[in-house]
C-alpha cells in the first residue's frame, strides 16, 4: 500500500471532525490525515491541533481567514509533496465521502494516476439530497462531458486519490479555480497530459451536521470556466486539423 495522505480541509466542521479522522485512522491502510483548517470561527483548528496531539497520524495546517476549497487543497497537496507522501486524498470533511471506500480506491490506484469516487456510475448513488440538487450536479457534469469531449461521468466529485507523481505533473501553481470547478481544472489538466483516469463507484450522504458550502457563485465560475475551457480546446483541434496533424481525443485518455 503507498504511503498515503488524507487532505481534509475545514471551515466550521467542529462537529463532523473528529468522527471522519477516526474513521480514516481505524481503515487499517496506514494513511496519515492532514486537517488544512481557514481559521474556523467555530474553533475546529483547536479541536485538529487536540487531535494531533493524541494521534502522531494527524497533522494540522492553519490559514488565515476562508480561502476557500480549491486554495486549501492546493496547500495540502504541496504540504503532502514536500514530505513525499506517494499517495493523496481528497476527502470532505462531513462524513459526504465514505473513508471505508479508501481501500478499494487505493488499489485501484496501483494501476493509474488519478482514482476518481464517481456518483454517477453504475453501483454510485446519493443519500439524502433533494432532487433539485440531484438534477444540478448530473446537468453540471453532462454538460462538462460534452464541453470538454471527455468520457468522465462525475468530473465534480471531490472524493479523489492521486499519484504524487501525477500532481507534480499537472502544473498546481496555475489552478485558481474554486469549487466544483476546481475539481474540474484538476481533471481536465490530468486528461490533458495523458494520465491515467478511472472512475470508481461511491455513495456519497449528505452531511448530517452544518451547512453546505455550496453557492450560486460557485456553479456560475464552474459554468463560465468550462465554456472557456471547450472554446479554447475547439480552436486548438480546428487549428492542428487545418495543419494537417491528428488531435487525440481526451475520451480516450480516461477509462473505466
Amino acid at each position: 500500500m503507498p504511503q498515503t495522505l488524507v487532505v481534509i480541509p475545514t471551515y466550521d466542521e467542529r462537529e463532523n471532525l473528529e468522527s471522519i479522522v477516526e474513521r480514516v485512522l481505524s481503515l487499517g491502510v496506514g494513511a496519515h490525515v492532514l486537517v488544512v483548517d481557514d481559521d474556523s470561527p467555530d474553533g475546529t483548528g483547536a479541536l485538529a491541533d487536540a487531535l494531533a496531539a493524541r494521534r502522531a497520524e494527524v497533522h494540522v495546517l492553519h490559514r488565515s481567514g476562508k480561502r476557500g476549497l480549491g486554495a486549501a487543497y492546493l496547500a495540502g497537496f504541496d504540504w503532502a509533496l514536500e514530505r513525499g507522501y506517494e499517495a493523496i486524498v481528497e476527502m470532505d470533511a462531513d462524513g459526504s465521502h465514505h473513508p471505508e471506500e479508501l481501500p478499494r480506491m487505493l488499489e485501484l490506484l496501483q494501476g493509474h494516476d488519478l482514482v476518481l469516487g464517481s456518483r454517477w456510475v453504475p453501483g454510485g448513488a446519493v443519500e439524502h439530497w433533494p432532487k433539485r440538487r440531484e438534477l444540478l450536479s448530473r446537468g453540471g457534469n453532462l454538460y462538462t462531458r460534452i464541453a470538454l469531449g471527455i468520457d468522465v461521468r462525475d468530473s465534480t466529485g471531490g472524493y479523489r486519490v492521486f499519484r504524487a507523481s501525477a500532481l507534480r505533473g499537472i502544473d498546481l501553481d496555475g489552478v485558481a479555480s474554486q469549487g466544483y470547478c476546481f475539481q474540474v481544472d484538476l481533471l481536465w489538466r490530468a486528461l490533458q497530459r495523458g494520465l491515467h483516469v478511472i472512475e470508481t463507484p461511491i455513495v456519497f450522504t449528505e452531511r448530517q451536521h452544518g451547512a453546505s458550502k455550496m453557492s450560486g457563485s460557485i456553479v456560475r465560475e464552474s459554468l463560465l470556466r468550462v465554456t472557456g475551457w471547450a472554446v479554447r480546446r475547439r480552436l486548438f483541434v480546428t487549428k492542428e486539423a487545418l495543419r494537417g496533424r491528428p488531435v487525440p481525443s481526451l475520451r480516450d485518455l480516461s477509462t473505466r
